[in-house]
């Protein structure tokens, strides 16, 4: 796989769990949040496990102590955002909630930094100043409402997001057993959720069963799929670029909130999802561009 291909299946990403945010709102209210988070990773661990025994049984790679301490590592990292991120849902008013969930974008490289030693390039700040704001803009209002619990536990699920997807790109530099890291992470977030649900939430067979396509497809499709395919692309796309393309998806999560709830998409919404995609194609082709600048520039002084 290329670059360009590892960018469209961070693409493919974005538009699934843009759309897994109707699943996620629908679960919230027939089952506890946890219990959801349980078990819908539950559900996308069964579905990988295949996919890693046979990476286990045709690879080279032995997985060291160093590969399970960091797959562990970003299993209760994808625990925490996950049900931190549901738990939020609950009371997050609709426009902070739709700002903050975006911040991650911004925290990424800062988290690169931090755990690797990654230089933050200057391009990819600007790309994640323009998403944020274009993130502020596809709210309803564009202004922020009184704070409430919710938004502050979104702003600490960003922190679990960014070191996540930086953890992920670390992790890669060594290994390319992506199916074990994908088992390892869903099969913890799972344990932990169910785990935890069965001890904190009430359940009821109703529920469980009013949910079940809500679990079907953020298990299988959002989790299996999608969470899959962004460990895959992180082995082409750095970090940073990769969560600027991931974050398209509070886009595709605003038309599919105009498609299937009925909400509306404003003229100012609109302008948020353009700089969104402008400051994707900032970190894209930014720095392709300024090289050819000053690569034509050094030719104009060489003549």
């Amino acid at each position: 796989m290329n670059r360009f291909r590892a960018d469209l299946c961070l693409l493919l990403t974005a538009v699934i769990w843009g759309t897994a945010f109707i699943a996620q709102k629908t679960a919230n209210a027939t089952m506890g949040q946890v219990s959801f988070v349980g078990a819908r990773f539950a559900l996308s661990a069964l579905m990988v496990a295949p996919l890693a025994i046979r990476e286990a049984r045709r690879s080279t790679q032995a997985v060291t102590r160093r590969d399970v301490i960091l797959a562990t590592l970003l299993g209760l990292g994808l625990f925490t955002g996950s049900t931190l991120q549901q738990m939020a849902m609950m009371t997050a008013s609709a426009t902070n909630g739709g700002f903050l969930t975006a911040l991650y974008v911004v925290l990424v490289p800062f988290a690169s930094w931090i755990l690797a030693g990654e230089r933050i390039r200057g391009f990819v700040m600007l790309a994640c100043v323009v998403s944020v704001s274009g993130a502020w803009l596809l709210t309803y209002t564009g202004e922020a409402h009184t704070w409430q619990q919710g938004d502050i536990l979104l702003v600490v699920a960003d922190v679990a997001w960014a070191f996540t997807i930086s953890l992920t790109g670390l992790f890669l530099r060594h290994t390319q057993r992506i199916f074990f890291l994908a088992f390892t992470q869903y099969a913890i977030t799972g344990v932990l959720g169910l785990a935890a649900g069965l001890v904190l939430e009430p359940a009821t067979y109703e529920g469980w069963q009013a949910a079940m396509p809500s679990i079907l497809y953020a298990g299988l499709v959002s989790g299996g799929i999608a969470f899959t395919l962004q460990i895959v692309a992180q082995r082409h796309t750095p970090a940073p670029e990769a969560a600027l393309i991931m974050s398209l998806e509070s886009v595709f999560a605003a038309i599919a909130g105009a498609m299937f709830l009925g909400e509306r998409l404003t003229a100012l919404a609109m302008v948020g999802c353009v700089l969104i995609l402008c400051g994707v194609m900032t970190a894209e082709i930014g720095p392709t561009l300024l090289a050819r600048f000053k690569s034509g520039r050094d030719q104009s002084r060489a003549t």
